[in-house]
């Protein structure tokens, strides 16, 4: 995502107030996985309920077994969904802007143009480079997904491509940009909780960021060359011509494209530069498509259902339009209200916190802090918390150990940020299965990002390499001395 104001969250007060026994903390997060586990798993409902019964658990314990209030209960709630609302906007913002670009012409002029240039056997590792940079140069995945990525599922299916595959290398590479974007707020936010100068942990996470990016583009370019020959005589050049004779394709119709990536390379936050997307599609559409300035805005909040005379591109460029954002936005709004519940009775605190136990050096202080950021995720589903609680938990223990700051930053991002997404009732993970059109565990066995970033942190952990400690010096180095 973009900027992000997280001045609020360095208040120490916010993880030293109500401290639940384990007993406490075990009841409702127990409750959590069962209700998500037995109702989305094996009953197949949505996340809704299952959210519903977690929050009703977790403010029952809170209320009448920790004695807090239900003022402080719902004050949990409000810094939550506080924190969580530029996501809610995004998300509101996003599915309007996909509407106004496909009845723009955007979103199919980048499947017009890119179907006549891309193979599928360099499709996935172009896709992971191009999202990557992408993402880095604006500092948002969510905005790369959000945009680039719909082109390249629609570029994909023409190519004959595995939408989940696409989807894995959309995420894999912006996410990797994201980290590495001093314009990223989750990269600000990382360094602010620790007290870490921002280009010190840019530069703690770069060789873990480029080993991930990098074995992600070798396995995509060998997945690439296994689907030679999959693509139906005709298909593309059917696509293309259905395209064609549907809009009005010119170079014009990427005008909503350069001014959403204009903003944001300028360092406007990732909801102005979307809005400015919104007026720029409605008036690329008015301009270039000629349907009426009603017409053009009842795209906006209806979405695109276009009839073009081919199944597949209909389906390909359907859209909700603002009211279609009802459904992700009422998961988000549950699962940050839960979040914010955990967080105010002390449990997420009470989960970082135990892992000092088994904590017996600097090595498994920094492979604990990755496991705390994945575990905060799964009970918080907002990435902001995987970051904040550990690392306002946690500094302390890295100055007794030696550690040096930008250890810590780099721990919390290398396994908070991208580990979201592989989460079903995370708002990153109920956010990227909406915009690109595919449900998470479908693309999370090939999101080959979310998985290694993490891996590589904790390899990096064991052998020491790469974690910074006070002296300048990396882990490896001072323990080989010691030795």
């Amino acid at each position: 995502m973009g900027s992000f104001d997280a001045d609020f969250l360095t208040d120490e007060s916010r993880f030293g107030g109500q401290q639940p026994s384990i007993l406490q903390a075990l009841v409702p997060l127990v409750g959590v996985v069962v209700f998500l586990g037995i109702g989305s798993g094996v009953l197949g409902l949505a996340p809704h309920g299952p959210l519903l019964w977690s929050i009703v658990l977790t403010g029952l314990v809170g209320r009448y077994w920790m004695d807090i209030s239900f003022e402080g209960l719902y004050d949990g709630v409000e810094s939550s969904l506080k924190m969580g609302l530029q996501a809610i906007l995004i998300i509101f913002v996003i599915y309007a802007l996909i509407a106004t670009w496909v009845s723009a012409g955007t979103i199919p002029g980048m499947m017009y143009y890119g179907l006549s240039v891309l193979t599928p056997t360099v499709f996935l590792p172009t896709t992971v480079l191009l999202s990557a940079i992408v993402a880095f140069s604006i500092g948002s995945s969510w905005t790369t997904a959000g945009t680039l990525g719909i082109a390249f599922v629609g570029i994909g299916s023409g190519l004959g491509i595995p939408a989940p595959m696409t989807a894995g290398a959309i995420l894999s590479g912006a996410y990797a940009g994201d980290k590495q974007s001093p314009l990223s707020d989750t990269t600000n936010l990382a360094a602010g909780v620790t007290n870490t100068d921002l280009y010190d942990h840019i530069r703690a996470m770069r060789l873990g960021t480029a080993l991930a990016l990098g074995v992600s583009v070798v396995v995509f370019a060998y997945l690439g060359l296994q689907t030679i020959g999959t693509i139906p005589v005709g298909r593309v050049s059917e696509i293309r011509s259905t395209l064609a004779s549907t809009y009005d394709i010119s170079v014009l119709v990427f005008f909503p494209l350069f001014v959403t990536f204009g903003f944001a390379v300028y360092g406007y936050p990732a909801l102005s530069s979307l809005i400015a997307g919104v007026f720029a599609g409605v008036g690329t559409t008015i301009f270039l498509q000629d349907p009426s300035f009603t017409t053009a805005w009842e795209v906006f909040l209806n979405g695109t259902n276009p009839e073009t005379g081919s199944e597949a591109v209909n389906s390909l460029l359907a859209s909700g339009g603002l009211t279609g954002s009802a459904w992700t936005i009422a998961v988000v709004v549950a699962a940050l209200s839960l979040g914010g519940l955990l967080e105010r009775t002390g449990i997420l605190a009470v989960l970082a916190r135990s892992l000092e136990r088994s904590i017996r050096g600097a090595s498994s202080l920094v492979a604990a802090t990755g496991i705390s950021a994945i575990v905060v995720n799964l009970f918080s589903a907002q990435q902001y918390m995987s970051i904040a609680v550990p690392g306002m938990s946690l500094r302390n223990l890295y100055d007794e150990y030696g550690l040096d700051s930008s250890a810590l930053s780099q721990a919390i991002e290398s396994a908070g940020t991208p580990t979201g997404a592989l989460i079903p009732w995370h708002a990153g993970g109920v956010y990227m299965a909406s915009v690109l059109g595919v449900a998470t565990l479908q693309y999370a066995p090939y999101y080959f990002f979310g998985y290694l970033s993490p891996l590589i942190l904790f390899v990096m952990a064991v052998t020491g390499r790469g974690i910074a400690t006070k002296d300048g010096e990396s882990l490896d180095t001072v323990s080989t001395a010691d030795d």
